[in-house]
């Protein structure tokens, strides 16, 4: 592959695409049926974590790769197969089997139709910088050809002058020259400057796109909320700047209970309400992500106090009763969410405070749990 090149998003996109036959877990449980005998207790024992094993590495691998093809689009595919890839970690059932092949085939599909749209865009703008930049030379080149052909005839007027002896013709013919000459300079500045002008204009207008289509890229597909690999990054520079920092982990209770009852589309419905509200409960300088499924994060610039305050107020906002659109009827649905905080720590790395934050959401999520098993009774 030539230094420089790169390789269309389609093409990329075929090249990661793992065969069909390695998404289907399914295949290793129903495979080899009539040799089961043939094996020790020991080995059967050992076959199926060891194939679960190695289907939730390759997964983990699949997500890797998609992060190094498209950085932009890549960790929201990798956060994705990660989640499918703990759903194998319980017992395991051929139904949940065919839910996670079903899951990682759409998650592939969507990366690669993202991932090539987003290649196209960028493209097409850098395309279309190129041509005005080259345009803009072209045009430089042509002032530039004029001007020399005018100072050309100038310097000629000017060689003539030395062969003169009447002064009064010497006198104007300096004048008449020098006259000629600054007009060519001055209109040479002035090209210079127009053209230099609508070159800034096309780059400005053309940037502005470049930097919309990121934006749009740095975007959780479904919420519309930032996406976690976006998020990490601008956590990161948080951290080394050094300032007042807390993170906030919020858990929508009972998530799968919906989809399991109502479908994932109203799941998703659901997901897309909850962080439109989350959006408007939060501060402008507030971060706002998805972190994961139905887990959303908050980035806070500020002590424990404010930001616990603020935590509050928002987990009061978002909590309460949703009505999002079903098949046919409108669902009615009361929504309640778990909220872990954390400060940042002097030396803190950012998975250890995360890890703080998800722990603190796990504690309060298992002390509601016990409260309404109370009140149950």
């Amino acid at each position: 592959m030539k230094r420089g090149w790169i390789a269309p998003a389609s093409k990329l996109f075929r090249a990661t695409r793992p065969r069909r036959q390695m998404i289907s877990l399914k295949r290793y449980l129903d495979m080899d049926r009539t040799g089961a005998e043939e094996r020790s207790d020991a080995e059967s024992d050992a076959l199926l974590p060891a194939t679960v094993a190695a289907y939730r590495s390759a997964l983990a691998e699949m997500g890797a790769c998609g992060l190094e093809v498209c950085p932009p689009l890549g960790g929201e595919l990798k956060q994705g197969l990660e989640k499918l890839g703990e759903r194998l970690m319980g017992r395991l059932s051929l139904v949940g089997v065919e839910e996670t092949k079903t899951g990682v085939g759409e998650q592939l599909v969507l990366w690669g139709q993202r991932t090539a749209r987003h290649y196209r865009e960028t493209t097409r703008e850098v395309k279309e910088i190129l041509l005005a930049m080259a345009h803009a030379a072209e045009s430089v080149g042509e002032r530039d050809q004029r001007c020399a052909a005018q100072i050309t005839c100038v310097t000629a007027q000017l060689r003539k002058v030395a062969n003169l002896e009447d002064l009064a013709e010497i006198r104007t013919s300096i004048q008449n020259s020098a006259a000629e000459l600054k007009s060519s300079i001055d209109r040479m500045t002035a090209e210079g400057k127009t053209a230099l002008e609508q070159l800034r204009g096309q780059v400005s207008k053309y940037q502005a796109r470049l930097q919309e289509a990121e934006r749009i890229a740095s975007l959780d597909a479904l919420t519309g909320v930032r996406s976690r690999t976006w998020v990490e990054g601008q956590l990161e520079l948080l951290l080394h700047a050094g300032r007042a920092l807390c993170v906030a982990i919020l858990d929508i209770d009972g998530f799968k209970q919906v989809n399991d009852e109502h479908g994932h589309l109203v799941g998703d419905e659901l997901l897309k309400h909850f962080a439109s509200e989350l959006k408007s409960a939060s501060r402008s300088a507030d971060i706002i992500g998805r972190w994961g499924g139905d887990e959303f994060i908050l980035l806070m610039q500020c002590g424990l106090a404010e930001a616990k305050a603020q935590s509050d107020r928002l987990q009061k906002w978002v909590c309460g009763n949703y009505t999002v659109q079903g098949n046919s009827d409108p669902i009615k649905l009361r929504v309640d969410a778990s909220l872990g905080l954390a400060e940042h720590l002097p030396g803190e790395t950012m998975k250890a405070l995360i890890d703080r934050a998800d722990a603190e959401m796990y504690r309060e999520k298992a002390a509601s749990r016990a409260l309404k098993a109370v009140v149950l009774r």
